[in-house]
């Protein structure tokens, strides 16, 4: 059976971006692949985390996570759902959704907006599961076309940023240790929204007088209470301040932001790509992570959006193996700020994928999302 007027349209377009990304097996990979199926596998998974997480909300020492797999024609894309606990996901839940998802009845991986529409519409909610199959549905097709996403949306990985490093909620003995341990960052992300937060700053600068990012995880219920805690943390090297109330206190929030020396960051507050918009006049920025919109097709979109309403873009992660965070890591040449630790906080992980090289994160050159199986 001959080619279609379509067919052509569409190779001829590929076929130019062979010459875009790398010569003429870029195009003719894209038109080998046409016309096969696509299979999903996935399992449970448990990240062992080095130290006890604790945050405004609770402690946890293990965080669950499903791996996915994309199968096609000889490439295998992977991909990821992490579940911490505000969510509302599990082992269970995620297995379940995927359950559901029919690849077979699309018959090219590159029709990546209908595939994707297809499965946010499966059901409400289960934006971890969405994740894992978009992820690796773009570990996929780059891996198909033989480039890293960065290039593919036309990033220069010498543009990264310094990454933050976490420092969970702790005592003081522990925390002075976390800090020693991250020496190598230029920037430390301090869990805050107990009634330690003075005491865990004083802490680590007794130690370490590395540039601060807070994360309140909406412990602060007050906005005097809050815009004092940001005056007093702005004298002690802080860039800015993440979630500092309940995200449900919108005028409060809007008050802090007004009236802050350091920018807001809408966190829990900013999950898909509505949110932005909401966020808008809320916050002075937003923080991505591909667990609450659904991954890389949302987050790009996300980042797009903020930047055109001259929103600051914090690009961040759950407790995550290297397959997440190597694909959040490819929007990274474009944000102001990141916190993609994740994978440097478990010690379990069976990905290699993206480097942190003197604080600094390092893509690499690995089709797709970047990253091979251990």
């Amino acid at each position: 059976m001959g080619l279609t007027r379509r067919d052509l349209l569409k190779a001829g377009t590929l076929l130019t971006g062979g010459l875009l990304f790398g010569g003429r097996s870029y195009g003719m990979n894209l038109l080998k692949s046409q016309g096969g199926k696509m299979e999903l596998k996935f399992y449970p998974y448990t990240l062992e985390l080095r130290h006890v997480f604790t945050i405004a909300s609770g402690s946890r020492k293990t965080t669950p996570v499903v791996l996915t797999e994309i199968n096609y024609e000889g490439y295998t894309g992977y991909g990821e759902a992490s579940m911490p606990p505000y969510l509302g996901e599990s082992h269970e839940s995620v297995m379940s959704f995927l359950s559901k998802v029919e690849l077979g009845r699309f018959s090219d991986p590159f029709d990546i907006e209908n595939i994707l529409d297809y499965i946010d519409d499966i059901a409400p909610g289960n934006k971890a599961a969405k994740a894992s199959v978009d992820i690796a549905l773009h570990d996929l097709t780059g891996k198909i076309m033989g480039q890293p996403w960065y290039k593919i949306w036309g990033y220069d990985k010498t543009k990264t940023p310094y990454t933050s490093f976490t420092i969970g909620i702790d005592t003081p003995e522990i925390v002075r240790q976390k800090v020693k341990e991250a020496e190598q960052y230029k920037v430390l992300k301090v869990k805050m929204g107990l009634d330690n937060d003075k005491e865990m700053v004083e802490t680590i600068r007794s130690v370490s007088q590395t540039p601060l990012t807070v994360d309140v995880n909406q412990g602060w219920k007050d906005k005097n209470h809050a815009l004092e805690m940001v005056h007093w943390l702005n004298e002690r090297k802080t860039l800015f301040v993440e979630q500092p109330m309940p995200k449900d206190q919108i005028d409060d929030i809007a008050w802090l932001t007004e009236n802050s020396p350091l920018p807001i960051v809408g966190d829990e507050s900013v999950q898909r790509l509505e949110d932005v918009i909401k966020a808008h006049g809320i916050y002075s920025g937003i923080n991505i992570k591909y667990m609450k919109c659904t991954g890389m097709r949302e987050g790009h979109k996300m980042l797009n959006l903020a930047k055109a309403l001259n929103m600051k873009v914090m690009l961040g992660c759950m407790t995550e193996t290297s397959c997440a965070i190597s694909a959040a890591a490819q929007l990274s040449p474009m944000v102001d700020w990141a916190d993609l630790d994740g994978n440097l906080l478990i010690s379990n992980d069976i990905f290699d994928g993206v480097k942190v090289v003197d604080g600094k994160i390092q893509l690499t050159d690995l089709p797709g999302i970047g990253i091979k199986k251990l």
